[in-house]
């Protein structure tokens, strides 16, 4: 790097210098007072200064202070009066009678004398390099001979460190001189651009991304810079493209620049150097936005610095390019490799001190529970209760967050501080069931099984208990889910609503394993029979599932027996049992709004920390309610959750969300994904469980949608079997029966279809739902045919409309079109039909859609056509909000004109818009004309 190269942006600088010399060539010398922050090139200036005032015919003196203050009194005078080799060799510069007293006023005035002779044979440029550094006596001498060169030809130059530091620093040279007697120039550090001009003449090959990230690594000194070059210039043969700017010290060879930053945090003092350091510990993760003031009174409470300089500092170290202020005003180091840079030489357990203090800080001045656990993240233990605690709450706010993988970090963390029996028993089951609930993991078993072994509260071991059990159930392991729940109770005499819950626990988590659950339920209706007290209302609950999953009563008894539960007292960890099982029953009695409201109350009162059975479940009711609207956009929401991977295929044991996905996916026409998702689980490896059975189901949907009656058909029997042998019979669950029969029919096989179809609506009568019975009728209707299977078509199409079932009514309507086409009432066939497809459009049930408008063309009378797109192939509803959207009304208006849901107007200005075949609004009165609102023209109802 050449020296004009070395000087970027110091014309100024040398224009002064050259400006003075002559001045003092002249006879009037003065000091010139060079200052700068470290690493700003006062150095290479000073030597530049030397070589133009040689050129000038100036006999050039120089020295460099030292700081370590151990060469004695004038030491810094002697060496600059000694190096120009103009003396005589061997010439004393001072009398012997001076050697014993070298602080004698007449020392230092023997040293001017010797000066100001030598300036009166040539003009006299003095360069002192670093003055701060200098030793006082010369400091001395050196600002008395700053007021005495007027009338010489000497130029005194001196190079100064002036820059901001925690530690005020001493008076600088020019403190006690007139400033008729001085000039000061302060350098700058270098600018982007001048650094960015620089990188590129020494680096040919450098690309704007590599230069800009150079730049800031640099931090505007060119000290820092140019270490930063010869680093890199080191890792790479000559002309080979440059690496990477790395972020940490340990990439660079052979270490210049890690040197030069050490070298600078040195010379900026120790408080500097804790404080610089601390700030790079804390990265600014605790900084809360417009709270500048208090960040900076912890970064010196941290460092153990005057709070009273810290803000200035980060304020000057800003200015010089060290700091930068990130999107939301943090001051951050300005490369992630300076940062690295100051911290490398800071030891772990001064780092570590460092954050535990700021820590304790934090929790003091009331900050968020996160950043102070941040900080203790850094930290070996505290030994303290207030760490634990932190790091509790902090994993709270991170489950409440969604981020399971900072709460498992937090609570971890928390494992090292000392804890008593009842907190470790509190921390471990929650880690269990955090590191299960994140991805499956074996590590939370060991954890939960230490949870239920250790002394502490009953309440705490239950519930550790009931993690393990949910953990292990999941697992394929349910017996051994069953063994740890009967451990338990019988260690709890005397706790009678614990040992409930147990059961209550065990006889959920046995529907992983059809021969535990006949067990379990068995032994939770012969103590309901003897006293209710005995299973409470959790366990009575889970009976009224039983008894509507057997087929043994109809929904309205099913939900007054559950309304008669819901009105008693129930604790506190039995509830989240109750309200879980209730919101399944009143799903499958069609009270979805009902079952909603139960299924919020469940998840609020619910830990999301703690592994529950009725979590999963609670949210399986959910996606199950969803299923019945037909909202298959929100059982798609989350792809992450049942997208195929590498990592995913293959896999064993599949859910309830994956089952509604498989379906979701094929009624949406996304068929080829529905199969891929379908063929990513091993069955054969897969545990008994009750979402086995649904995935067998909603494999069988898929075949069937694909043609392959024969495959659908023993998913179906498969998925009856089983559930048959659970003793769950009732079409509430899936209407296994129902498909099977269908593809009977497909197969020709009539008579068993037929078989099933009856049984199927035998079953549906005695839970009594419409959805329930439309359903069964429509397909007892498709394996009767005929008249008879028209007027059962006729019935469940008049049921399935009244109860706004449209996710079954669908079907029927396109079952009723074909049976009316068999009949010959092609009229009334194209009405069902174009039914079916507009009701298929507002779902997105793309598969339905398009079967209602393949059965079409066998329902058309000769000579005429069902308009499919076009005016005429608008409904009423379509047709009245589209003119109002015409005369330019927002849906907003037409919402409220209408009495409409706005997502209801969406949805029927985006079916016009297909049928139309436009795309924006602008586009309608081309389309449609001028055609006015109808104000008398009825409205359509969704779902009427």
């Amino acid at each position: 790097m050449g020296e004009t190269e070395a000087l970027r942006e110091r014309r100024e600088a040398l224009e002064l210098m050259a400006a003075e010399a002559d001045r003092a060539c002249a006879g009037s010398g003065r000091l010139v007072l060079l200052k700068g922050a470290t690493g700003t090139g006062r150095t290479a200036l000073l030597e530049a200064v030397t070589e133009q005032a040689a050129a000038r015919g100036m006999r050039v003196l120089r020295t460099r202070c030292s700081p370590d203050g151990e060469a004695g009194a004038f030491a810094a005078v002697l060496q600059l009066l000694s190096s120009g080799g103009e003396f005589d060799a061997g010439t004393k510069l001072f009398p012997d009678i001076f050697d014993d007293n070298p602080h004698h006023w007449s020392y230092a005035e023997h040293l001017w004398r010797r000066l100001r002779s030598h300036a009166a044979d040539a003009p006299l440029l003095l360069a002192v390099d670093d003055v701060h550094c200098a030793d006082e006596p010369s400091r001395r001498w050196l600002v008395d001979v700053a007021r005495r060169i007027d009338t010489l030809p000497v130029l005194l130059v001196a190079t100064e460190r002036s820059q901001y530091d925690i530690d005020p620093p001493s008076a600088g040279l020019a403190h006690a001189l007139s400033p008729t007697l001085v000039r000061t120039h302060t350098l700058a550090p270098l600018s982007a651009n001048a650094a960015a001009q620089l990188i590129r003449s020494d680096v040919d090959a450098a690309t704007p991304a590599w230069v800009d990230d150079c730049v800031r690594a640099g931090a505007g000194s060119p000290l820092l810079l140019r270490a930063l070059l010869d680093d890199l210039r080191a890792q790479e043969p000559d002309g080979a493209p440059p690496r990477p700017v790395p972020d940490t010290s340990a990439a660079l060879y052979p270490g210049a620049y890690p040197a030069a930053v050490s070298w600078w945090l040195d010379s900026a003092g120790e408080a500097t150097a804790r404080v610089a350091r601390a700030l790079a510990a804390l990265d600014t993760d605790v900084w809360e936005e417009g709270h500048a003031e208090e960040f900076a009174e912890l970064l010196a409470e941290t460092a153990g610095a005057d709070p009273a300089r810290v803000p200035g500092w980060l304020t000057a170290m800003t200015r010089l390019g060290l700091l930068r202020p990130d999107p939301d005003g943090r001051p951050r180091f300005a490369h992630p490799l300076l940062r690295d840079a100051v911290l490398s030489g800071w030891p772990t357990v001064r780092r570590q001190a460092a954050h535990r203090t700021a820590a304790e800080v934090m929790l003091g001045r009331g900050d968020r529970a996160e950043a102070v656990a941040g900080q203790l993240l850094r930290t070996q233990a505290v030994g303290a209760a207030w760490a634990t605690v932190a790091l509790q709450d902090a994993a709270s706010v991170a489950v409440r967050d969604d981020r399971p993988d900072d709460a498992v970090s937090y609570l971890r963390r928390a494992l090292d501080e000392p804890l008593t029996p009842a907190r470790r028993t509190m921390v471990l089951t929650e880690l269990g069931s955090l590191e299960f609930a994140a991805a499956r993991s074996s590590a939370g078993i060991p954890r939960l099984t230490e949870a239920t072994r250790l002394p502490g509260m009953p309440q705490d071991r239950v519930r550790a208990a009931v993690a393990l059990g949910t953990v292990l159930a999941r697992r394929g392991k349910a017996r051994a889910a069953m063994d740890v729940l009967r451990d338990l109770d019988e260690q709890l005499t005397g706790h009678p609503d614990l040992t409930r819950l147990l059961q209550t626990a065990s006889a959920l988590l046995s529907d992983h394993d059809q021969g535990i659950r006949q067990e379990a339920y068995r032994w939770l209706h012969g103590a309901a029979e003897r006293s209710p007290d005995l299973v409470g209302t959790a366990g009575q609950a889970l009976l009224v599932r039983y008894d509507a999953t057997a087929g043994l009563i109809s929904a309205a008894t099913a939900m007054k027996r559950v309304h008669a539960l819901l009105d008693e007292p129930s604790d506190a960890l039995a509830e989240p049992f109750l309200l879980g099982t209730a919101a399944a029953v009143a799903q499958w009695a069609d009270e979805l709004a009902e079952a909603e409201g139960l299924v919020r109350r469940g998840l609020d009162r619910q830990s999301p920390s703690l592994l529950h059975p009725m979590h999963l479940a609670l949210l399986n009711v959910r996606a199950d309610i969803a299923a019945t609207r037909g909202q298959y956009a929100d059982l798609l929401a989350e792809p992450a959750a049942w997208q195929v991977t590498e990592a995913t295929r293959h896999r064993p044991a599949p859910a309830n969300a994956h089952a509604h996905a498989v379906i979701a996916l094929v009624e949406t026409g996304r068929t080829e994904e529905a199969a891929s998702l379908a063929d990513s689980f091993a069955l054969g490896d897969a545990h008994d469980s009750w979402e086995l059975n649904r995935f067998l189901y909603a494999r069988g949907v898929l075949r069937s949608a694909q043609g392959d009656h024969a495959g659908a058909l023993d998913d179906f029997l498969e998925c009856g079997r089983r559930q048959t042998a659970r003793d769950v019979v009732s079409p509430v669950v899936t209407p296994w029966r129902t498909a099977a029969a269908e593809c009977r029919s497909a197969l020709g096989r009539p008579q068993e279809a037929l078989t099933l179809a009856r049984e199927e609506l035998r079953l549906a009568q005695v839970w009594d739902t419409p959805r329930l019975v439309g359903r069964a009728l429509r397909g007892l209707a498709t394996a009767t045919g005929g008249r008879r299977g028209l007027e059962l078509a006729d019935r469940a199409v008049r049921i399935l409309r009244d109860a706004s079932a449209q996710t079954e009514l669908i079907p029927a309507l396109i079952g009723q079109g074909r049976q009316l086409v068999a009949a010959g009432d092609r009229s009334r066939a194209r009405d069902a039909l174009r039914e079916a497809a507009e009701h298929a459009e507002r779902l997105g049930a793309v598969r339905m859609r398009a079967l209602a408008e393949e059965a079409l063309p066998e329902g058309r009378s000769r000579g005429s056509a069902t308009a499919l797109t076009g005016w005429e192939a608008l409904t009423g509803s379509e047709r009245r909000i589209a003119a109002l959207a015409a005369d330019g009304r927002t849906n907003a208006e037409i919402a409220e004109l209408l009495h409409l849901a706005r997502r209801t107007v969406e949805t029927h200005l985006t079916s016009a818009y297909r049928k139309l075949g436009i795309r924006r609004r602008t586009e309608l009165t081309a389309v449609i004309g001028e055609r006015p609102a109808d104000p008398a023209e009825p409205v359509e109802e969704p779902g009427g």
